[in-house]
């Protein structure tokens, strides 16, 4: 599976087994996205049960796994944050490959721009696979 199809599948898997009090009901009953390679090939997006399904709250999921965590995170913000609050290898080989995914194309090893870039397009890809993402979290 590649690194976004597993966040994808840690995000929505973790909005259907257990929604927090935060999602709406709707939320929970949201299948997980069924083409996970499509957004990092550029094709268009996959939406996880097809158009008018119900969106899965990325915000609240992560919220929700955060508070039950423990530790602080900084997964608004952080790209290894967030892939280490999903239980996902947030090393850089494992970002690096992410970046070649969704098509970084700066230098891979100039790691602040590269994580700043990854954690915008793993919103916004969320977002178009089906997820309600706050604005300011996105492009």
């Amino acid at each position: 599976m590649s690194v976004f199809g597993s966040i994808l599948s840690k995000i929505f898997g973790h909005a259907n087994a257990a929604p927090s009090e935060a999602a709406t009901p709707s939320t929970a009953g949201a299948p997980p996205s069924g083409t996970a390679g499509t957004p990092a090939t550029g094709g268009a997006p996959a939406t996880p049960g097809g158009a008018g399904a119900p969106q899965v709250d990325v915000e609240a999921v992560l919220s929700d796994l955060a508070a039950k965590s423990g530790r602080p995170s900084n997964w608004r913000t952080s790209i290894v944050d967030l892939m280490t609050l999903l239980g996902l290898d947030s090393s850089l080989k494992n970002r690096q490959e992410l970046a070649k995914e969704l098509g970084y194309t700066g230098d891979p090893n100039d790691t602040a721009p590269m994580n700043i870039w990854l954690h915008k397009q793993v919103m916004t890809k969320l977002a178009a696979n089906g997820g309600k993402v706050p604005d300011d979290l996105k492009d």
